[in-house]
């Protein structure tokens, strides 16, 4: 299959986005102009003050003589190349490819998509007409090269549309311009007798390069197909997205599902062949009024499960407004990782971390509660209980010490111990009651103590002495003694934590 590009010129680029803006201005001759060398110049003119004879690159001063109501504007810097970025972002619905070609055009890379509209006329026709109700005066043109759908779109007074493999005859009847070549060429050219394409493309290309440079022989060669021309899309162009343009506005929950379900099926197929899975992916919603909804999810591993992929999505479906409707849906994984197949043991119950249902479950709860809300602990080198942990960095986080599983821990422990005031024998017994947040508590069970020292390459302090004790009401208590007993009661209890 040939390739094919669709040029669009935009006649009145700055002007009709201030009538956009401006509506008043719409049946009123106005132009856009800007100082340059002591003069005020016109840079823009609209269609009502062309047609009374004011154009591009005239004085201003030489306008208002020719019209006295003429309204003149400041032009604004850089506005076209702001206006061809947002329609272009906005084409997208109709090709990932688009390119800025300033100063008032658009070239997009549509292999492919015009069957999505029913032919390449309706796609035209469909392109042409929703860029005119925005109100921007266009011509769109196709072809198999840029530089023949450039010159159709701004020279071609036949079809717009021109058939694969015609370029060399449908640019003969082209005046020189149309091969975006430099205006001193087009002058040259036309001194000569050359003004039209048919008048010097079968003279010899060296003939050609040593009169004109090489500029003309390379523009007829990129328009005639002979050498690759490439684009610079306004947005990278992703490997893993897949689209689904709507025929009708889509403007239903139901609608979307259908859309979602859709994509996920053809991109996690595509995923499968390639031995792939997402771990965050974006599913994009186009409206009719220009504006993109989308909404994002994310995996703890690899997966091209679609249907646990659309219950990540589902739940936030919801947050999509669809307003006049949504014409085209796009699915993009963010970021992808290699699928390893996990070797299932069939006589044990137990997956552990690597049991793809725990997996997907944790998808289900980050996707309502956030992501955020769930850590998976592991074990550190530190002997102190609160620097014996840390937050794994993922699910799939390998251990590099094992837990310490020696002596009993309690399963709520404190951030940062608490002082108590205690009641004990010395020396080394457990204490026999100590008072925690202005409450007594009688103790009748104990066990200990168990010594833990800090690391001495980490800071310098006291060791600590810990006790398991139990009150009378039975809760059960994690206690511990600062270094040791001294008559000058140097010494402080802490509690660090609660058992069940």
């Amino acid at each position: 299959m040939s390739k094919r590009f669709v040029a669009i010129w935009f006649r009145h680029l700055k002007t009709d986005w201030f009538i956009r803006r401006q509506p008043q201005l719409k049946n009123a001759p106005f132009v856009l102009a800007s100082p340059d060398h002591g003069r005020i110049v016109i840079s823009a003119a609209n269609i009502k003050a062309e047609t009374l004879g004011v154009y591009a690159g005239m004085v201003v001063a030489d306008a208002r003589a020719m019209i006295s109501s003429l309204q003149v504007l400041d032009d604004k810097p850089a506005l076209s190349n702001k206006l061809l970025t947002g329609i272009a972002e906005w084409c997208i619905r109709f090709t990932p490819a688009v390119a800025i070609d300033e100063p008032d055009g658009l070239i997009l890379h549509v292999t492919g998509c015009a069957h999505l509209w029913g032919g390449e006329e309706k796609y035209l026709r469909e392109i042409g007409n929703r860029l005119a109700a925005f109100g921007y005066d266009n011509r769109v043109a196709m072809a198999d090269t840029i530089g023949t759908a450039w010159g159709i779109a701004r020279f071609g007074q036949g079809p717009l549309i021109i058939e694969p493999g015609q370029q060399t005859a449908a640019l003969l009847s082209l005046p020189a311009a149309a091969l975006r070549i430099e205006p001193i060429i087009v002058e040259r050219l036309e001194k000569l007798g050359l003004g039209q394409v048919n008048n010097f493309i079968n003279i010899p290309g060296p003939s050609l390069r040593r009169r004109f440079g090489p500029q003309l022989l390379q523009r007829i060669n990129q328009a005639l197909g002979q050498e690759e021309e490439w684009i610079t899309p306004v947005q990278p162009i992703e490997l893993y997205q897949e689209r689904l343009p709507c025929m009708e506005p889509i403007v239903t929950a139901t609608g979307i599902e259908i859309a979602l379900t859709r994509l996920l099926d053809t991109l996690c197929q595509r995923l499968k062949q390639e031995q792939k899975g997402l771990r965050s992916a974006s599913f994009k919603g186009y409206r009719m009024d220009g504006k993109i909804e989308k909404i994002e999810i994310g995996t703890n591993r690899p997966s091209c499960n679609a249907i646990h992929l659309f219950k990540l999505f589902e739940n936030k479906i919801d947050s999509i407004e669809p307003a006049l409707g949504i014409e085209l849906f796009t699915l993009e994984a963010l970021k992808l990782e290699d699928l390893t197949n996990v070797q299932e043991n069939l006589w044990e119950n137990n997956g552990g971390l690597g049991d793809t249902g725990l997996s997907e479950l944790l998808d289900r709860i980050a996707g309502k509660i956030g992501a955020a809300s769930i850590n998976r602990y592991i074990p550190d080198e530190h002997y102190w209980p609160e620097r014996s942990y840390r937050i794994a960095a993922s699910v799939n986080e390998k251990l590099q010490t094992v837990w310490r599983i020696g002596r009993p821990r309690p399963l709520q422990m404190l951030s940062r111990p608490q002082p108590i005031e205690v009641t004990a024998p010395i020396p080394d017994y457990p204490p026999m009651m100590f008072r925690y947040k202005g409450k007594l508590h009688k103790i009748i069970k104990a066990d200990g103590p168990e010594r833990i020292e800090q690391e001495w390459w980490l800071q310098n302090g006291q060791h600590r002495d810990y006790y398991y004790v139990e009150d009378e009401a039975g809760k059960r208590f994690w206690l511990f003694r600062s270094g040791h007993y001294d008559a000058a009661k140097s010494y402080q209890w802490f509690i660090h934590g609660f058992f069940a």
